[in-house]
């Protein structure tokens, strides 16, 4: 017998639909293996989810959100734009070991055709993501800030593609020095 919904079904659905994303990917979980993760009736998921592409839709925007949160984090835990660059990747290097990956990444490989809502989230994200560290960048004193940016998000890209191989030791850690030494290079080359 199926369990009676809580108020919160939405964000139920969510976090074991993200866990299982995070998991096996997204086209290896059904809809019908989030049902029995649950205990929820199916009337009542697709309530909430008319579809499973609005149901990644939805987790891919949850991800949006938790790295705006690692930006805020950031920026509260670092006081110069340099050091908040570094933050960035520290905070990235913590998550990486023991993952799949990068969700937004994993996701956009899994639905390659531009029209697919879930692929035009992950593109989106990784443009304002690319913007929002070009801008910081910009912030310091780097004679190319946009360069330093997408080094920095070459370095992330990097941990999220390797941090589950690597795990949190070894190479993966030497990223947090490696951006250090990056935007040290970066911030001390000046325009001829």
């Amino acid at each position: 017998m199926a369990r009676k919904p809580t108020s919160d079904a939405h964000d139920r659905i969510l976090d074991a639909a993200a866990d299982l994303f995070d998991r096996y990917g997204v086209h290896a979980v059904g809809m019908q293996q989030i049902i029995d993760e649950l205990g929820y009736g199916k009337q009542l998921l697709y309530r909430e989810f008319a579809s499973k592409d609005k149901l990644v839709v939805a987790y891919l925007q949850r991800c949006t959100q938790d790295w705006d949160r690692t930006l805020e984090s950031a920026a509260e835990k670092s006081g110069t734009p340099e050091e908040q660059l570094v933050e960035v990747v520290r905070a990235v290097q913590a998550m990486a070991p023991g993952t799949r990956g990068c969700s937004l990444r994993n996701t956009h490989a899994e639905f390659p055709h531009p029209d697919h809502p879930a692929h035009r989230v992950s593109v989106e994200h990784f443009k304002t993501v690319r913007e929002q560290l070009r801008a910081l960048a910009r912030q310091t004193s780097a004679a190319n800030p946009d360069r330093l940016g997408d080094r920095i998000m070459l370095i992330i890209d990097g941990l999220y593609a390797s941090g589950s191989v690597l795990g949190a030791s070894g190479a993966a850690a030497e990223a947090v020095d490696f951006a250090r030494d990056v935007i040290r290079f970066e911030t001390s080359v000046t325009v001829g």
